[in-house]
């Protein structure tokens, strides 16, 4: 605050306010005496308050100033001096008298400083007693509103970002005062409503209008278990006498009155979570990864670990006989929790009950339940001590088991389990687990039942495939059979090598359009007919039609074949086709050709004859036999894919398993998307 020296002269006296500081809401007076009692320094808050300009009061005896002076002195000033210089510092308040005569009850501040040429300057501050008393009420009613009032109270800055708040606010959020503090208000309260709530506090913050008594459910972050109902109201903050811009507001835990509020938000949260699962669960037809969806899609809303496991049925047309152990194979497994419960969810393959467990309790009444982890439960429970004492030690306080029931059977259980940390299940809890429970065990069947038909599947092919090709001194034989990826594991593509009286060779391939059982069925069929045919000596171009008349006989709509008789003696080879990609010949000299003016329809189509052509072979000529899925792909022409095939052929090494390794790596994706035969033949002369 600036001081007036004699002769109007201003400048900075030994204080002066900062803008923003409290004497900005307080008028407070600065001036000074000197030893003689008279005023040496006079700043412009001193005018305000007792009506003097600086030409009028400079110099001038300090009595002036006070209700009982004169121009002789004053008893007030010359005590208030005196202690100021003998004391350092005093403080109290004095009868001060305005130029226009009015006196008031006034504050006074004096202490005692050095001025030039080492005069002693008694500086003073002195403020209106009511003004001084109102500044106090009002910092010490809203020090006790912070401090002990059971509303939450909050002020926000632009950002909405906490910049204060009480106890009680704090004791709401579960967290303490210093963790909110400059952190946004969205990290405390947690809410689902689509960002509805964030956009009604930035409204307010841009200056809209005030939000009062707005209900609001949520879960605070340092209460993750309990939801709660808030009623808040929201004010802009102004930038008025210097404070800060942002929002202020209030909260009011309404929960006990909200309850239906309450039992909504509890109602969304499963939803969403059912939601969730319902797209999270069943992705794949893959038994153990959509177990696994079922534990992630749990954790960490529903539960902090979680299991499944598939019970191991002797029989499962019986009865479940609660009389007996029960053994389950544990195929999925999670936890958030630190050891030891990782290795507790993780560390066992093979779970066996004891009669009398929960779960044998679980499975009599074909509904989830829930238990608390005790000393009756892991007696009743589990077998194993070392994993008693797992379970024990794990932060596990209480377990919710749900049947995975589909289509009638029993395929599993689904355990959940929760820390002491959070509030033991509920009776919706347990409904939300067995909807849970019930959604996925579906998944988990088509799983399993995909499974026992890809099995089937790859049995029935294993067998009607040839485990041994039959040999021959003219023609050596290297054979790659390729399964594609999960969804299309088992297909009809075959092959086969046929010895023939006289020597000769007959090379065979063939490809069943479609996958399954179904496939592998009818690939066995054209496979073991075409080799009772072959045996009668058959033309090729006959072969195939009697081929095609049975794969109509047997409902066989699409498949590929062709067929290849090498006689050594003459050297000379007999091919006919049925719509099958064309063979190569790989010839001594390095050149590659292609066999392709003997294509057909397929087998099944029925009312086009076949043909056979006739070409020479030269000794140690490589035949190459395959099926379209080794040149065929997505984003590939299939001429594409056969161009590369007669690159890799013309550059693949010399000796023939070698030979079919390159081209398969070479031209496979990874993983390969159908199945692929190659079969590779070098073929000699007979002497």
């Amino acid at each position: 605050m600036p001081s007036a020296l004699p002769g109007g002269e201003e400048t900075h006296g030994p204080f002066w306010s900062e803008p923003g500081a409290l004497l900005e809401h307080v008028p407070v007076a600065v001036f000074g005496v000197d030893d003689g009692d008279l005023v040496c320094y006079w700043g412009p808050g001193a005018r305000d308050l007792f009506g003097y300009d600086s030409a009028a009061v400079l110099s001038e005896p300090g009595a002036v100033l006070f209700a009982d002076g004169s121009r002789s002195g004053s008893g007030s000033c010359a005590r208030l001096t005196e202690r100021g210089r003998t004391l350092g510092y005093w403080r109290g308040r004095l009868t001060a008298r305005h130029r226009d005569a009015t006196v008031f009850a006034c504050g006074f501040r004096a202490f005692s400083v050095r001025g030039a040429g080492g005069r002693s300057v008694v500086m003073v501050l002195a403020s209106r007693s009511d003004e001084l008393d109102r500044v106090k009420t009002n910092l010490a009613f809203l020090d006790a509103l912070f401090e002990t009032c059971p509303i939450g109270l909050l002020m926000l800055d632009p950002d909405l970002r906490y910049v204060h708040l009480n106890q009680a606010l704090a004791d709401m959020d579960g967290l303490p005062v210093e963790a909110h503090l400059g952190r946004p208000i969205d990290e405390f309260m947690l809410v689902s409503d689509g960002g509805e709530y964030r956009s009604m506090l930035r409204a307010v913050a841009l200056g809209g209008p005030p939000v009062v008594g707005a209900l609001v459910g949520t879960r605070p972050r340092g209460h993750p278990d309990s939801d709660q109902v808030r009623s808040v109201s929201f004010f802009p903050l102004t930038q008025a006498v210097g404070s800060r811009p942002g929002v202020g507001g209030l909260m009011v835990d309404v929960t006990d009155r909200e309850q239906a509020i309450l039992e909504a938000t509890a109602g969304r949260r499963r939803l969403t979570l059912l939601a969730g699962a319902s797209t999270r669960i069943g992705t794949t037809l893959d038994l153990n990864l959509t177990a696994q969806e079922l534990v992630d899609a749990s954790m960490p809303d529903f539960c902090d670990g979680a299991v499944v496991e598939l019970v191991q049925w002797t029989d499962e047309a019986a009865d479940f006989d609660p009389g007996r152990p029960l053994v389950t194979r544990r195929i999925a497994s999670g936890t958030i929790l630190p050891p030891p419960a990782t290795e507790l969810v993780s560390g066992v393959e093979t779970v066996r009950y004891p009669p009398g467990s929960v779960i044998h309790d679980m499975l009599r009444t074909g509904r989830a339940i829930s238990a608390v982890v005790n000393e009756e439960f892991l007696a009743r429970t589990v077998l194993i001590e070392s994993r008693a004492r797992l379970l024990a030690e794990s932060g596990l306080a209480c377990v919710l088991i749900a049947p995975l029931i589909a289509r009638g059977t029993v395929q599993g259980i689904a355990m959940f389990g929760r820390s002491a940390h959070r509030p033991a299940f509920t009776r919706d809890d347990v409904s939300l687990a067995g909807e849970l429970a019930s959604r996925a065990a579906i998944c988990l069947d088509n799983a399993r039942l995909y499974g026992r038909v890809q099995d089937i599947s790859l049995t029935l092919q294993r067998a009607l495939l040839p485990s041994v090709l039959a040999t021959s001194p003219y023609a050596d034989v290297a054979h790659r059979y390729v399964p594609g990826s999960r969804i299309t594991e088992v297909g009809g593509d075959w092959y086969d090598v046929i010895n023939l009286p006289d020597g000769r060779v007959v090379l065979v391939v063939g490809d069943v359009m479609g996958h399954g059982v179904s496939a592998a069925a009818a690939m066995g069929r054209l496979r073991i007919t075409t080799k009772a045919l072959a045996r009668h000596d058959s033309e090729p171009s006959d072969l195939l039609a009697e081929l095609d008349a049975c794969a109509q006989e047997a409902g066989i709509e699409l498949a590929t074949c062709l067929y290849i008789a090498y006689d050594p003696k003459s050297g000379r080879a007999r091919v006919a086709s049925a719509g099958h990609p064309p063979p190569l010949l790989l010839r001594p000299d390095g050149t590659v050709e292609t066999i392709d003016d003997v294509l057909g329809v397929p087998l099944g189509v029925g009312g086009f004859p076949f043909r056979t052509t006739e070409i020479e072979l030269p000794g140690s000529t490589t035949l190459a036999l395959y099926t379209d899925g080794l040149i065929e792909a997505r984003g590939r022409d299939i001429d594409t894919g056969l161009e590369a095939l007669r690159v890799e052929l013309r550059g693949a090494p010399g000796p023939l398993e070698a030979m079919a390794d390159h081209i398969l790596a070479s031209l496979l994706p990874t993983p390969p998307t159908d199945d692929t035969v190659l079969v590779l033949a070098r073929v000699h002369r007979a002497p």
